[in-house]
């Protein structure tokens, strides 16, 4: 079953793999901390994983993330 993620799901894992803390997010697409961490509860949540480590393994498995531009 594919795993749908939205536009702004994207968004947050991408600051995510660049180690961008929930406040620089936060301040960079100007909603607050709490909306950050709805959506990185959700991404956590479709991943099935605990943590953002956990995350980003899943987002190279899925194909979730660019790097220079190139889906990876």
């Amino acid at each position: 079953m594919a795993i749908l993620l939205t536009k702004r799901e994207m968004e947050i894992l991408e600051l995510i793999a660049k180690e961008l803390t929930t406040e620089n997010i936060a301040t960079y697409l100007k909603i607050s901390t709490s909306t950050v961490e709805t959506h990185r509860k959700n991404l956590l949540r479709k991943a099935g994983v605990k943590s953002s480590v956990g995350l980003i393994k899943e987002a190279f498995e899925h194909k979730w993330l660019l790097i220079n531009n190139r889906i990876i």
